[in-house]
């Protein structure tokens, strides 16, 4: 199976770049989602990142990730 390199904007992952598995079109999926067990007081929960273009300084672009905080209610 292919993998990206891909960068993390934002949230708990700033700055990481993981290999992420690639769609059938060579693409990395849209949404990626990371869950997070339980550790002490905090309970389980899933950090929710976004795909996201990005351009180097030579106009190519590449796919990025970007933190989506959770919806408050």
């Amino acid at each position: 199976m292919r993998s990206s390199d891909t960068e993390f904007v934002g949230g708990p992952l700033d700055g990481r770049v993981l290999p992420i598995a690639l769609t059938p079109f060579n693409n990395v999926p849209k949404v990626y989602r990371v869950p997070v067990p339980a550790h002490g007081d905090e309970p389980a929960r899933t950090l929710v990142y976004v795909r996201a273009k990005e351009y180097d300084a030579k106009g190519r672009s590449r796919w990025r990730y970007e933190y989506r905080a959770p919806d408050s209610d």
